[in-house]
C-alpha cells in the first residue's frame, strides 16, 4: 500500500481507513517510505504501567497504561508473569474486579500504536502487585465441646481483620450440616437448648458485606449427649392415692435425671394391664382420671424409657370411697321361659361403691339371702323355682355408706310344656302330631285344626315354615288305644313359639281317627 498524501488530512484518512485513533504526537518513528511496517523499542522512559502495589483481597484493581507516545493506537496489550491477560484496542485499563492472593505478580503493558505511518510498538517496565488476605479463615469455637440435651451451647466464629481495614463489616453465618441456622452481623450464636437431633457437622461462614470475600471455618461434629432416666417416681394427686368416688384423680409419673423425649407408662400391678401411655419431652407426665370410680381400686406403678433401657417406680395404693351405686338385678334362667324345678341366678351388681359391699335379695320385699363382694363386683344367689316363686325380686347393695336398692324384676313361673312329635311321617318334620304329658304321649284333635296351629308346632321342633294340614290317618297304623287324646282344641295365633303356649280346650269328644297331622318345609 503506498500513500498518495503526506499531510495531516491524508493522514488521518489512512487512519481511519485502518479502524485506529490518533493520539498526541511523540514516540518512536520508522524512517523509510512504503508501506507502513512495524517498529519495535524499548521506551520505558516513557510509557509506564499505573496500579496500586498493595491491595486486599476483594478489593477492584485497574491497571492502566500511563504515557502513551502521540499517535495512533492499534492496540494495548497486558501482560502478568510474562502471560498476556488482555487485549484492549482503545486506551483502557485492565480490571480484577475481585483481587485474590492469585492476582499477585508481575504486571507490565505494551502498546502497538501508528506514528507517522509506521507501527511502533512500546513495552513498559514491570511493575509488582502484591494482594494481601483480608482475614484469615474463621475457626469455630464450639462451648460445651459435648453438651448434653437440653442445656444451652454456644458457638463462636472468630477470625481478625487488618488494623487499616478494622473498618470493614463482616457477615457471620453458622450452619449445621446443610442448614442455615442464622446470618447475621454477630459472632457469637447462642443455642438456649440443644436435643439429640442437633447432633451433626456445624460450620461457620465469614463474608464482606458485598460478599466479595467469603471464607468457611473447617467442620466441627457435636454429638449432643443424653442422659439416662433414674430415680422414677410415681405420686398421686390427692396425695396418698386416696380419692372420693367421683373426684379427678391424677397419677404423675416424674424422673431425678434424664434428658430427651421420654416415654411414660402408667400400669395396674394387680391385673398387668397397662392404663396409659405418654411420650414427651420432660421429666414428669400426668395421667388424669376425670372421675374416679371403684374399678380403679388398686396398686398402680409407672416406667420411663428415654431409649437407654426401661426404669420403674415402687408400687402405690390408689383407694376410691363412695357409696355404692345403685344395683342392676339381672335373672338368669336355663331357658327362654322360667319353669318350676329350674335353678334362677339372681345376679346384682353395683356400678360403682368402695368394697366391700354387702348385697341382699328380695322377694316380694321378703329377703331370700345374701352374699358379700369382698373386692366390688357383683354378687349371685341360685333360687330353685316352684309354682309360688312367681312375682317380683330385687336386690340391695350396701358397703355401709349408705344402701342402694335396685329397680324391681317380675319373674313368672310356669309349669313345663308337654313335649311334641310327628310321628310315621317320611322324616320328622312330618306326621301325626303328638305330645307328651306327666310322661305319657297322646295325640291332638284336629277340630279347628289350622296352619296358625301347624305353624306353631313347626317353630317348636325347627322344622320351619308350616306347608299342609294333614290328617292323622294318612300317618299309619293309627295311635293305640293307651294313647290318649290329649288336645281337642289348639287355639293358637301363630306367633307362640311351643304348642302349650297355646290356649287348648281340653279333650271331651275325639277318637284317633280325628287325629291331627302337620307337614313342615325341614326335613
Amino acid at each position: 500500500m503506498k500513500l498518495l498524501r503526506n499531510n495531516h488530512s491524508g493522514r488521518t484518512m489512512f487512519l481511519n481507513r485502518l479502524g485506529l485513533e490518533p493520539l498526541v504526537p511523540g514516540g518512536v518513528v520508522c524512517d523509510g517510505s512504503g508501506p507502513p511496517v512495524w517498529c519495535l523499542g524499548s521506551f520505558a522512559d516513557q510509557l509506564s504501567i499505573d496500579m496500586p502495589h498493595d491491595v486486599y483481597e476483594g478489593d477492584e484493581v485497574v491497571v492502566r497504561c500511563s504515557g502513551v507516545s502521540s499517535g495512533m493506537i492499534g492496540k494495548v496489550m497486558y501482560y502478568k508473569d510474562e502471560s498476556l491477560l488482555a487485549t484492549h484496542y482503545h486506551a483502557s485499563g485492565y480490571t480484577i474486579p475481585k483481587a485474590s492472593p492469585s492476582d499477585s505478580g508481575s504486571y507490565s503493558c505494551e502498546v502497538h500504536q501508528l506514528v507517522f505511518y509506521r507501527f511502533t510498538t512500546e513495552r513498559t517496565r514491570s511493575a509488582w502487585l502484591t494482594v494481601q488476605e483480608l482475614f484469615p479463615a474463621p475457626t469455630l469455637t464450639v462451648r460445651p465441646s459435648q453438651p448434653t440435651e437440653g442445656s444451652s451451647m454456644t458457638l463462636s466464629c472468630d477470625t481478625q481483620l487488618p488494623r487499616d481495614r478494622s473498618g470493614t463489616r463482616l457477615r457471620y453465618s453458622f450452619f449445621r450440616d446443610d442448614h442455615t441456622l442464622r446470618s447475621d452481623g454477630n459472632s457469637e450464636f447462642q443455642i438456649s437448648a440443644v436435643w439429640k437431633e442437633d447432633s451433626g457437622y456445624y460450620w461457620c461462614e465469614v463474608a464482606t458485606a458485598s460478599h466479595s470475600v467469603s471464607k468457611p471455618s473447617p467442620r466441627s461434629h457435636v454429638l449432643v449427649q443424653s442422659v439416662p432416666v433414674s430415680a422414677v417416681l410415681l405420686e398421686t394427686q390427692p396425695q396418698g392415692g386416696h380419692v372420693l368416688a367421683g373426684e379427678r384423680l391424677v397419677l404423675i409419673c416424674s424422673v431425678a435425671e434424664g434428658t430427651g423425649d421420654t416415654t411414660f407408662s402408667w400400669h395396674r400391678e394387680d391385673t398387668g394391664e397397662r392404663v396409659g401411655s405418654k411420650r414427651q419431652r420432660s421429666r414428669r407426665a400426668e395421667l388424669e382420671i376425670p372421675a374416679a370410680v371403684g374399678s380403679h381400686m388398686g396398686r398402680y406403678y409407672c416406667t420411663a424409657d428415654n431409649g437407654h433401657g426401661l426404669a420403674r417406680s415402687g408400687a402405690l395404693n390408689v383407694t376410691v370411697t363412695g357409696p355404692a351405686s345403685r344395683p342392676v338385678l339381672t335373672l338368669r334362667a336355663p331357658g327362654t321361659r322360667a319353669l318350676v324345678g329350674d335353678m334362677v341366678e339372681l345376679h346384682c351388681e353395683a356400678q360403682s361403691g368402695s368394697p366391700p359391699i354387702r348385697y341382699r335379695f328380695y322377694h316380694e320385699d321378703v329377703i331370700l339371702g345374701s352374699s358379700w363382694a369382698p373386692s366390688g363386683g357383683g354378687a349371685s344367689f341360685n333360687l330353685s323355682l316352684t309354682a309360688e316363686r312367681s312375682g317380683n325380686y330385687s336386690c340391695e347393695a350396701d358397703n355401709g355408706l349408705g344402701a342402694q336398692r335396685s329397680e324391681a324384676v317380675t319373674l313368672s313361673v310356669t309349669e313345663p310344656p308337654p313335649k311334641i312329635r310327628l310321628a310315621n311321617g317320611a322324616h320328622r318334620c312330618e306326621g301325626r302330631v303328638e305330645v307328651e304329658r306327666d310322661g305319657r304321649w297322646g295325640t291332638v284333635c284336629d277340630d279347628g285344626w289350622d296352619m296358625a296351629d301347624v305353624a306353631v308346632v313347626c317353630r317348636e321342633l325347627g322344622c320351619g315354615e308350616a306347608k299342609h294340614t294333614p290328617a292323622g290317618v294318612l300317618y299309619p297304623p293309627l295311635a293305640g288305644e293307651d294313647q290318649p287324646v290329649l288336645i281337642q282344641v289348639a287355639l293358637c295365633s301363630g306367633n307362640e313359639e311351643a304348642l302349650a303356649e297355646c290356649e287348648q280346650v281340653e279333650t271331651f269328644d275325639c277318637d284317633h281317627s280325628e287325629d291331627a297331622g302337620a307337614v313342615c318345609e325341614g326335613a
